[in-house]
Order: C-alpha cells, then structure tokens, then sequence
C-alpha cells in the first residue's frame, strides 16, 4: 500500500521540472507519502509539513461541502513569496473527502495552471479507482 502512494507520488513529481514537492495525505491530513525534487532544499521541515497537511485536509471539509452549488473543486493554490502551494482533494463517490495531494511550485512557474489541469488532473482521475482501494486496505488493516 504505502508503496503504491510513493510510486504515485514520484509518477507526478516527473511531470514537470517546475514541481518541488508532493505529498499525498488521508481524509485526516495524515502524510502517506512524498516526494521531492531531486537536489530541493525544502522551506518546510517535517514537522511543518505534517502539520501543512493536517490544515489542508481541514479546508478542504470545508470548500468540498459548497461543491454542490459551485461546482466541482479541480484544485486551490495559493502564492507566497517563496513558491506556489498547490491543494488537490480527491474523493469518493459520495463526495467524501478520501485524499488530499500537496504540491508545491517554483515561485516563478507561468504555466502551473496548464500543469496541473492538463498533466496532473488527469492522472488523479485514472488513479482515483486505485486510490480508493488502497484507502480501503488501509482502512481494513
């Protein structure tokens, strides 16, 4: 299982040379795994990171139960001085929040959009299926 979500993790951390950072975490913003670019000197340590996570998941509770007025959430970012973070929810059929991946940018990506609508989206939605199962071997452990 856990070899899964790093395996997925690197598969969208080779997309784009402009991506530093992956984390795919549970419904409860606990970490499963991450990734990050080679040679990347984080801004974050551990504990910062795991404590990202937990607030991410949280928000999106929040922004997933507006969804049936305002549509599906693809992702929501946010610019800082340093780089570009990046939240994307996935979840289940019922619409319960079941992962969050994080992501973080160079500051200076112009094309983070496209990156993410065109690249990363989709190998999100071909994955979901999979994700799910392995959130529900998890689950049953």
């Amino acid at each position: 299982m856990e070899r899964y979500f790093l395996e997925f993790c690197n598969k969208i951390l080779s997309l784009d040379d402009a991506i530093r950072f992956i984390g795919i975490a549970n419904e409860h913003g606990i970490l499963l795994a991450t990734a990050e670019r080679k040679g990347l000197i984080p801004l974050l340590n551990t504990e910062e990171t795991i404590q990202y996570a937990i607030t991410a998941a949280t928000r999106q509770y929040t922004r997933i139960r507006w969804q049936g007025i305002l549509g599906k959430i693809d992702y929501t970012s946010s610019h800082y001085d340093k780089l570009l973070r990046v939240t994307i929810p996935v979840t289940d059929r019922s619409n319960r929040l079941s992962f969050v991946l994080i992501f973080t940018f160079d500051v200076n990506s112009k094309n983070f959009h496209e990156v993410i609508m065109e690249r990363i989206i989709p190998i999100i939605r071909r994955n979901t299926p999979r994700l799910l199962r392995e959130k529900a071997n998890i689950s049953s452990v």
